[in-house]
C-alpha cells in the first residue's frame, strides 16, 4: 500500500493540475466575450492565478511523489483535487452564464437598433423618451426634443433608387450621431424621420445644436460609388429640423413628439432647410 500512495497522491495532483489547465482555456473565451474594459481585466488576472496554481500543483506532484509514505499524507492531494475540480465546474459555468448573458444583450440591441442606420429604433424611443421625462419632472430638469426630417426624400428614391436612398439615410444618421454628445441619443422616428433626445438641455440650446445639424447636412455630399466600384456622382440633401422643450404646459413625451412635429410642419411649410420652435 505504502508503495502505491506516492503514485496516487502524484495522480491526483497532476490531474488536477489538468483540469486547472481547462479552467484556465474556458477562461479565455470568457476574456474573448467580454467587452476591453476592467470586468475584463479581472477575468485576466483569474488567469494568471490559476496558471500560478497550475505550476504550483506540477511542484507539489513531484514533493509529494517523494514525501508520501503512510495514508494520511494522501488528505493533501485530494483536497487539492477537489479544489480543482471545484475551480473547473466554476469557469464551466462561467462560460456558460458569459455566453447566455451575452447572447440576450445582443438579442436586446437587436431588437432596440434600426438595422439599416445601426441606430436606435422607435421601440427604444418610447420606452427611452418616458423614462427622460418622467426623470426631467421628479428632479426638476431640462429636457428637449428635436424632430428630424430629411426635404423632399421621395424624389431620391425616384430618382436615384432605393439603394442610393439608404446609402443617404445611413450617411446622414452617421453625421447625426457624430455632432452629439455622449448624453444625447438619436433614434429613428420612421422613414426619413430622426428624433434627438437631449438630456438636461434648454430650447435655446437645443436651437443652436439643430441649426449646426443643418448646416452640417447642407454642405454634406453623399458619394454614390458606381459600378466600376468608383464614384459616379453625388448627392445633396437638406433637412428641416422642429425643436421643443418639456415645461408646465407639455407634460409627458407624446406631447413633446407632438409639438415637435408641429415646429418640424411649419418649418416645411416655410420652404424646408431650416429649424423652428415650438
Amino acid at each position: 500500500m505504502s508503495e502505491i500512495l506516492p503514485f496516487l497522491g502524484s495522480g491526483l495532483i497532476i490531474f488536477g493540475a489538468f483540469l486547472l489547465a481547462i479552467a484556465m482555456t474556458l477562461v479565455w473565451k470568457i476574456i474573448g466575450l467580454l467587452p476591453k474594459g476592467r470586468l475584463q481585466h479581472s477575468w485576466f488576472f483569474l488567469l494568471l492565478l490559476i496558471l500560478f496554481f497550475v505550476i504550483s500543483y506540477c511542484l507539489y506532484a513531484k514533493y509529494s511523489y517523494v514525501n508520501i509514505s503512510v495514508t494520511a499524507d494522501i488528505v493533501v492531494p485530494i483536497i487539492f483535487f477537489l479544489g480543482a475540480i471545484f475551480v473547473y465546474i466554476v469557469c464551466n459555468l462561467s462560460l456558460k452564464t458569459t455566453r447566455d448573458i451575452m447572447q440576450i444583450y445582443i438579442l436586446k440591441q437587436e431588437n432596440n437598433t434600426d438595422p439599416l442606420t445601426g441606430i436606435f429604433n422607435r421601440r427604444y424611443l418610447d420606452n427611452y423618451l418616458n423614462k427622460e421625462t418622467t426623470k426631467a419632472q421628479s428632479f426638476t430638469l431640462p429636457l428637449s426634443v428635436c424632430l428630424i426630417d430629411i426635404d423632399h426624400f421621395k424624389n431620391i428614391n425616384d430618382n436615384y433608387g432605393h439603394p442610393v436612398g439608404d446609402l443617404v439615410l445611413k450617411s446622414i444618421a452617421k453625421n447625426i450621431k457624430e455632432s452629439l454628445r455622449d448624453s444625447d441619443v438619436l433614434t429613428s422616428y420612421g422613414g426619413e424621420e430622426f428624433v434627438v433626445v437631449l438630456p438636461g438641455t434648454r430650447v435655446s440650446t437645443s436651437y443652436k445644436l439643430a441649426e449646426r445639424l443643418r448646416k452640417n447636412i447642407e454642405s454634406l455630399q453623399v458619394a454614390i460609388p458606381g459600378k466600376s466600384g468608383q464614384n459616379e456622382l453625388t448627392v445633396k440633401v437638406t433637412i428641416s429640423i422642429g425643436v421643443t422643450e418639456l415645461s408646465i404646459e407639455c407634460k409627458d413625451y407624446m406631447c413633446l413628439i407632438k409639438n415637435a412635429d408641429t415646429a418640424l410642419y411649419r418649418a416645411k411649410n416655410n420652404g424646408r432647410n431650416q429649424v423652428f420652435i415650438c
